[in-house]
């Protein structure tokens, strides 16, 4: 087997930003080289990239690429080849990148009962909430615990060259797919990612994948998946009605992955959400808190700090605001406030003006015998604080500028 053509699906950047979306904390391992994004994912190297008005893939499924992948035909008229018969990967980044929903309305539909989404959510189109395996997930949100970006990428990156099955290369860089339960229930295994630089999430990683292996029945982690949003081939199930804490399934979803090891309130609808399906499932941490404290006057009162009761009343504020769907939307407030988007959003100008007394402005200023008053102009912009997960710092630049000017007041 070989690595298959470039071919196209009809998608807006309105509908999708892939730029956007791989890289707003959901997923940890696609690599971006130029304008092409790449992962090894069900067994193939996936490559993705796109223009206005199109989404590019290509599947490689090759023990070894020794040149780079081709780049996708781009010019009205290319021709598509036609996917081999037993080629699925249309299928998957379909279901992948959840294309299915109209985004578009889902946007009206958010902006039009809360006016601080109106606000942001223009300049961050294109937010897709990905169809991940649950396991990926699950591993991922563990090593995001006290963690940023860059680093859960870089052990995510470790994990699978440690333990996943290599699949391939695009010219000289390896792709290995995610490990299975399995390959991290060894006894050995908590050591070796210790080794590796996990710190104390390789407890976390390891007991977890031995819970899975060892204390529950085969497909269990798949079972806690919302039935709207099966995996890749089944069929759609009612999922039951929503209710001002979630449905059901997502509430019993949520409590048994708490019972795993490293695993609280947030990684839990971190899994739910991105990784099983739940919709509604609102993760809640340092960051969102200050979202909700600053844009939905949350911070007082009884809510004044984020316990186990304002964690849920911040869920279920979300909730009210655009049901089921909470958590995608929230998740482009999220985004929005991401670090690595801030150029997206203009800076906050603060102008204040205050008038002082002085004594001369100059040699004129003896002259006239009249009182001098100067005007002290200053001019802040603030760049809103974005994104830092857990042990990241703040970054509000703050920069200002004082300007002062006299003038003379006018003899009475």
């Amino acid at each position: 087997m070989g690595t298959n053509a470039w071919r196209k699906l009809p998608v807006s950047l309105t509908e999708l930003c892939l730029d956007t979306t791989l890289r707003c904390g959901q997923s940890f391992r696609w690599r971006k080289v130029e304008d092409t994004w790449s992962c090894a994912l069900h067994g193939r190297i996936l490559s993705l990239r796109q223009d206005a008005t199109h989404l590019y893939y290509q599947a490689s499924f090759s023990e070894r690429l020794v040149e780079p992948l081709t780049r996708p035909l781009s010019a009205p008229g290319s021709k598509i080849d036609s996917l081999p018969e037993d080629d699925d990967t249309e299928a998957l980044v379909h279901h992948y990148l959840n294309l299915k929903p109209d985004l578009t309305k889902l946007y009206e539909q958010w902006s039009s009962v809360d006016a601080n989404f109106k606000k942001k959510a223009p300049r961050f189109a294109g937010v897709r909430i990905l169809k991940q395996d649950a396991w990926e997930a699950l591993v991922g949100f563990i090593c995001s615990s006290n963690n940023n970006i860059i680093r859960i990428s870089q052990m995510m990156e470790k994990l699978c060259s440690h333990y996943g099955p290599l699949l391939g290369y695009i010219g000289t860089t390896p792709y290995h797919d995610m490990p299975s339960p399995i390959s991290l229930a060894d006894p050995k295994v908590e050591s070796q990612l210790r080794q590796l630089g996990f710190g104390y999430r390789a407890k976390y990683l390891y007991q977890t994948a031995v819970q899975i292996c060892h204390g529950h029945d085969d497909g269990w982690l798949e079972n806690l998946r919302n039935p709207e949003s099966p995996i890749m081939g089944q069929k759609v199930a009612a999922a039951g009605e929503m209710q001002p804490g979630g449905r059901a399934g997502y509430r019993v979803a949520h409590e048994e992955l708490l019972a795993l090891q490293g695993v609280g309130p947030k990684v839990a609808d971190c899994v739910c959400l991105m990784g099983l399906g739940w919709g509604e499932a609102v993760p809640v941490d340092t960051h969102v808190w200050q979202i909700a404290q600053r844009d939905y006057k949350f911070g007082k009162g009884k809510h004044s700090s984020l316990t186990k009761a304002t964690y849920d009343a911040v869920g279920d504020r979300f909730r009210s605001l655009w049901g089921k769907e909470a958590g995608w939307a929230h998740s482009v407030l999220f985004t929005a406030d991401l670090r690595v988007f801030s150029e997206r959003l203009p800076a906050k100008i603060e102008v204040d003006t205050v008038k002082v007394e002085a004594e001369s402005l100059g040699p004129d200023a003896a002259a006239t015998s009249a009182p001098v008053i100067g005007t002290k102009i200053e001019i802040t912009a603030t760049k809103i604080k974005r994104e830092f997960l857990e042990d990241e710092g703040h970054d509000g630049s703050v920069y200002s500028k004082t300007v002062s000017r006299g003038k003379r007041r006018k003899k009475i």
